[in-house]
């Protein structure tokens, strides 16, 4: 760990962000778990999906 992460850990201690920040970042959090679990089911639709064997090889 690095001085940035800890003045950035001080920052957060002395002003801790507000409520609508946390619920931000917990929706965020929330939609992508939900977007995982979906893709695990099976539900996630092919044409969303990437090809990684498609991107292996690319060169410009």
């Amino acid at each position: 760990m690095n001085i940035t992460w800890l003045m950035r850990m001080a920052k957060w201690a002395r002003r801790p962000p507000s409520m609508l920040h946390v619920k931000i970042a917990a929706v965020a959090v929330l939609a992508v778990i939900v977007i995982v679990v979906v893709d695990k089911l099976g539900y996630w639709p092919d044409w969303a999906k990437l090809n990684p064997r498609g991107l292996r090889n690319w060169k410009p």
